[in-house]
């Protein structure tokens, strides 16, 4: 009921007489206005003028699942929210939901997580109140093979929300990493389970520092924040709901070819490493060269001194010679 309500005085462009909210939800009275005051606690400024109705006046960057459901414009993304103060990590909740039948496009998100999951096993933990830790469920027709591009079109969808909502030319650092300035703001983490020709499921994390005010001394030197780098405090709920909108139009070029035929010069051209020099960490042997974009699978184009070569996301790490980047 209060996702409702709020969806509705957000679309109103004046006053929402209580009658009609009434008429509308089939809802008596009473029950309208207890959603009143209730959405009034969680933190909404909302108006109630006699005889004219009630009208939202102030949002503040809150997380709900009646937020995120109030201004939800996707087609199949987010039809079932999970929400949660804090959880362990986004993507080990939404894989214990995918195996307990969770429909695709059902969406995982948490204010805060306190055992975040980051590539190779690395933690990602987090404070409450400044950034978005959330995971999507897929459980597409897909060829295994095929799953690990989804990390790039999910980069492609965060890279084109963010400078959506804040005005910043987002990069993307081949290939699951966000970056503003050369400094990562994102880190994506899909992850899959299935058979050998069947995917069970797909988990799509992502990781947005918004309104981090700083970070640890060890990874200041390469981590940053929207709010950092804009001076701008960002509503994140409004963040989420660009990004999914963003993964639709993605996803479903993706899914036509099942491989990235037609998003790689968009990708390319929002590439960081794209004509740089890097260093590719291949515990085999690594090796220098330079980014030269993606092929149609995803993998790295580096050209070295002596021969062009392919990288495969899932093997190595590539770092910039000079910086991160």
């Amino acid at each position: 009921m209060k996702a409702k309500i709020l969806a509705a005085l957000r679309e109103a462009e004046g006053y929402v007489s209580g009658q009609e909210l009434c008429e509308r939800f089939g809802v008596s009275r009473t029950a309208v206005w207890k959603a009143i005051n209730q959405l009034k606690k969680d933190g909404y400024e909302i108006e109630a003028v006699q005889n004219r109705g009630y009208r939202i006046v102030g949002t503040p960057d809150i997380l709900s699942e009646n937020e995120l459901s109030s201004i939800r414009k996707t087609d199949w993304i987010g039809k079932k929210i999970y929400y949660y103060d804090e959880t362990d990590s986004t993507n080990v909740r939404a894989s214990r939901l995918a195996e307990e039948g969770a429909e695709h496009g059902t969406l995982v998100v948490a204010d805060q997580q306190d055992a975040g999951k980051g590539r190779r096993g690395r933690g990602w933990s987090s404070l409450p109140g400044t950034g978005i830790f959330m995971t999507l469920i897929l459980k597409p027709e897909l060829n295994p093979s095929n799953a690990s591009m989804l990390t790039l079109v999910a980069a492609m969808a965060v890279a084109k929300g963010i400078t959506r909502c804040t005005g910043m030319e987002a990069k993307i650092k081949w290939p699951n990493d966000i970056v503003i300035n050369g400094k990562k703001v994102v880190g994506i983490l899909t992850e899959m389970s299935a058979q050998m020709d069947y995917v069970n499921h797909i988990v799509v994390g992502i990781g947005i520092n918004v309104n981090n005010e700083s970070f640890p001394e060890e990874i200041a030197q390469n981590a940053t924040s929207l709010l950092l780098q804009s001076g701008k405090r960002v509503n994140r709920a409004a963040l989420i709901e660009a990004v999914w909108e963003e993964f639709e139009h993605y996803y479903d070029r993706f899914m036509a070819y099942q491989d990235l035929r037609d998003l790689r010069k968009e990708y390319d051209a929002s590439l960081a490493n794209k004509g740089q020099k890097v260093r590719v960490l291949d515990p085999k042997e690594p090796f220098d060269g330079v980014a030269q974009g993606i092929t149609d699978r995803g993998e790295l184009i580096v050209d070295t001194w002596e021969a062009r070569k392919l990288v495969s996301s899932g093997e190595v790490s590539v770092r910039g010679i000079y910086g991160y980047v």
